[in-house]
């Protein structure tokens, strides 16, 4: 009968290692903190940017909205080299994580044990309150990084929306950093980029969250919107779906499809003229050839063969006149 492999949540395995559990939530703390205090730093700046220049009506409408496109690059580039630059640091420390959502992910394929799980989340939610706080008492004005629908989203609209969001930046984690390859110490930088896109895109409608840590750490200091629970829902949808992908693409063993993709030889490399269009062409000219080499001698053969098949006239009149009887 085979052995069946221990389970994650026997009370031995689950405290096993619950000392470097500990550890490494203290340090995503740390990590989570590092990253928003940067990142919503760069949003605060660009909210203060904007309402420097409007009529204090105006300004006080515009914190919380994307005042122009330049405001929005400003944003996601925040957002996104905050997240490159933290996730870096703390990479071959705890994974720089920062996200209860990728946390969740990591969970559900078997990366972490459950006390970590639980320990991660719990920290990174705190490094967002603290980072929060940090960022209100530091700058002058209004806390202007709160997340929260835009007039005409629907609480679903922004479900769905941080629902895909939310997907790509984890696909990206677990892609790039959890399936280990050569270029994985390069993986924060895919994973910043991946953030700088999602804003791009979803901080106009939802403030792009992407994280429940990002949304909750701001609530926290400036009060709770209606909708605060569509920055829990929808990055946790966010969460199953990237892991079915990558599940899925485990289950077909897709690297299989374009293998060698990760290699570094040289011949692994495209070998156009040996296997590209220019030897397709050459193969066509070769199989070709033989034909017409083959019709040409035909044709010779052809033009021949009267030569060949000469009828010889005998002349009777000089036969010799012995061989007449």
């Amino acid at each position: 009968m085979p052995m069946m492999s221990p389970s994650r949540f026997n009370s031995r395995a689950l405290f096993a290692t619950w000392k470097d559990d500990v550890q490494v939530a203290a340090l995503e703390l740390a990590g989570t903190f590092l990253f928003l205090l940067l990142g919503l730093g760069g949003i605060q700046a660009a909210a203060a940017s904007a309402s420097a220049q409007q009529t204090p009506e105006e300004s006080e409408k515009a914190l919380n909205a994307i005042a122009s496109l330049e405001q929005l690059i400003y944003i996601s580039t925040s957002m996104g080299l905050s997240l490159l630059v933290s996730a870096w640091f703390f990479y071959r420390v705890t994974g720089g994580l920062f996200n209860p959502n990728i946390t969740t992910a990591l969970f559900l394929i078997g990366a972490i044990g459950p006390l970590r799980w639980m320990l991660c989340c719990v920290a990174q939610l705190i490094g967002a309150v603290v980072a929060s706080g940090v960022l209100y008492g530091l700058t002058p004005g209004e806390l202007a990084v709160n997340t929260t629908l835009s007039p005409g989203v629907s609480k679903s609209r922004g479900v769905f929306l941080e629902m895909f969001l939310t997907a790509a930046l984890v696909l990206a984690v677990l892609m790039l950093a959890a399936e280990k390859h050569r270029t994985t110490s390069f993986a924060p930088i895919g994973v910043g980029l991946t953030l700088f896109a999602g804003h791009l895109w979803g901080c106009v409608y939802t403030g792009s969250s992407m994280n429940t840590a990002r949304s909750f750490g701001p609530s926290v200091i400036v009060g709770f919107e209606s909708n605060h629970w569509v920055y829990w829902l929808g990055p946790f949808l966010g969460s199953i779906l990237a892991t079915l992908f990558y599940t899925l693409l485990k289950l077909i063993r897709y690297w299989r499809l374009n293998p060698a993709q990760d290699g570094e030889h040289w011949e692994d490399s495209p070998d156009p003229l040996g296997n590209g269009f220019v030897n397709s062409i050459r193969g066509y000219i070769n199989a070709r050839q033989p034909s017409a080499d083959a019709d040409q001698r035909t044709t010779d053969r052809a033009e021949e063969k009267p030569s060949d098949v000469q009828i010889e006239h005998v002349d009777t009149r000089h036969v010799d006149n012995s061989l007449r009887v």
